[in-house]
């Protein structure tokens, strides 16, 4: 057991930190790259779908008060990110941390368990990227064929110049007599992915200026939504008096509504949040990361947390949240002003803010990778750094070829679920390790430090443990039987090549 436990020392660590040359992660991030990066995975699906579906399904105008919830959690997680960040600037976010604290064995989950949170969160990303791009070009009347926008046996139906999936109809509207079409798979969400990795390949600065000014356009969008519905709901308050009574809508029986359906909306949008976590994974790219992880870590958790707040709430006054279970939510809200014009503004910031979340929600998946094959627990292919554009280049296409099959031949209906228990596994893990840290290393130099150790990590176990705990059961099962495969992995594969575990067996032998 000791054996599975060994941590990776933190003289290895800050030895990895100050690496130079060709074969190493190029730095060129600034602390604006960084909180537009963690900016740009969290304002996307959170804001143009889960939003809505969180209230219609889990809390009504009260999921307001659930970003509240999923926010405070998100908050206890963030200061033990930035600590960690600050003191060990090495990519790989929560796997590197957790093998500086807590062990191998640790490491080696939560490196898996953020394959599950990166990866299929980029799957399902791509699948409501594709829902909003093929809905763009449809209000523009450019229809790619019905069959190559669908997952495998999908039903769709031509109405009102739009190809649906027959489950889509409003109610009461036929199908009898409607043009009809049968998914084969979703080539545009296949190469939505395909072309993010691309970029990816080329170069993380050029991926993250390229971020940096798709954030401008979908926060310009997100402003401007805010504006209208304000405005509107300033000269209508009987709508939002009418849409906010009751806030909190009285329990079904079901564990929604009520007060006990606000925590379980906090986490089914948890997925929302996984953006300051993606900042992490960059640290070997920052210029000056002591100064700016913790900058790019919580300055993006504030700024979203608080429009995340804004729309929420503007989205319920302007539309009842019974009305709200649908892919773009957004729309339907702006729509309710009467500015003709907002569905194709709103659609096209979906479209290019979704496409943020894919890049760094890759970005991130393929720099875990990077970090777990540098110590020995992946094969060396997956540290491969391109020799001119400096990037982990073939980790970077396998991921993004897996995440990429995915929403083209498979339903992606809990995969945000998936992800939410991902990231709050993730999330205990780092608030554990900084707990550990401080009573192992309580002289460490620490230029961010944590405040109220050991209540703020305390704090952040338990919130992200009830949150998971609000998760559906096939979210646990799911979790289990993925962490089985990576436990034949590791102790198959890993264990043998770890280079912790060599590094301990010499020191033992002299």
């Amino acid at each position: 057991m000791p054996r599975l436990l060994r941590i990776k020392p933190m003289s290895l660590l800050s030895q990895e930190s100050s690496d130079e040359g060709e074969h190493t992660l190029k730095r060129s991030l600034s602390a604006m790259n960084l909180v537009t990066l963690g900016i740009g995975a969290i304002i996307g699906a959170g804001i143009f779908v889960l939003t809505g579906q969180a209230a219609a399904q889990h809390a009504g105008p009260a999921v307001a008060l659930s970003f509240v919830l999923a926010g405070i959690v998100c908050a206890f997680a963030g200061l033990c990110y930035a600590e960690f960040a600050s003191i060990i600037p090495i990519a790989g976010s929560a796997y590197t941390y957790g093998y500086a604290t807590l062990g191998e064995l640790v490491a080696w989950i939560i490196g898996w368990d953020l394959g599950l949170e990166y990866g299929f969160g980029a799957a399902t990303v791509a699948a409501g990227w594709s829902g909003y791009f093929n809905s763009l070009l449809q209000q523009v009347h450019i229809y790619i064929p019905p069959q190559l926008t669908a997952t495998p046996g999908t039903p769709l139906v031509f109405y009102q110049d739009h190809w649906l999936p027959l489950a889509s109809l409003p109610p009461g509207v036929s199908a009898a007599g409607l043009q009809h079409a049968t998914g084969l798979f979703n080539l545009v969400a296949i190469l939505a992915v395909l072309v993010i990795t691309a970029v990816l390949v080329i170069g993380i600065k050029e991926s993250a200026n390229l971020n940096s000014a798709i954030v401008v356009v979908k926060l310009a969008v997100v402003g401007i939504f805010l504006v209208l519905g304000t405005y509107f709901l300033f000269r209508h308050p009987g709508l939002l008096a009418q849409n906010w009574h009751p806030f909190v809508p009285p329990a079904d029986g079901q564990g929604n509504f009520g007060w006990a359906g606000i925590p379980k909306a906090a986490a089914s949008i948890f997925f929302a949040y996984i953006g300051f976590d993606a900042v992490s994974t960059a640290a070997q790219e920052a210029r000056n990361p002591q100064k700016d992880m913790p900058l790019g870590i919580l300055g993006s958790l504030v700024i979203c947390t608080i429009l995340y707040i804004m729309v929420s709430l503007v989205l319920t006054g302007l539309v009842n949240y019974k009305m709200l279970n649908v892919a773009d939510p957004v729309a339907i809200g702006i729509d309710a002003t009467g500015v003709s014009w907002g569905s194709l503004l709103v659609k096209i910031g979906a479209v290019f803010g979704l496409g943020t979340v894919m890049l760094v929600m890759l970005l991130g998946q393929s720099r875990v990778f990077f970090s777990m094959s540098r110590d020995g627990l992946l094969p060396k292919w997956a540290s491969e750094i391109h020799p001119k554009f400096r990037t982990p280049w073939i980790s970077t296409i396998v991921v993004g070829c897996v995440a990429a099959i995915m929403p083209g031949f498979l339903s992606v209906g809990r995969l945000a679920e998936l992800v939410n228990i991902g990231t709050l596994l993730a999330f205990t893990i780092v608030c554990a390790g900084v707990w550990v840290l401080r009573v192992r290393h309580p002289d460490l130099h620490r230029p961010f430090r944590t405040p109220f150790v050991p209540v703020v990590p305390i704090l952040g176990i338990v919130t992200a443990l009830y949150l998971m705990l609000n998760l559906p059961l096939i979210t646990w099962a799911v979790m289990i039987g993925w962490l089985i495969i990576g436990l034949i992995i590791y102790f198959s594969y890993s264990i043998k090549h770890s280079k912790v575990q060599a590094l301990s067996s010499a020191s033992e032998f002299d």
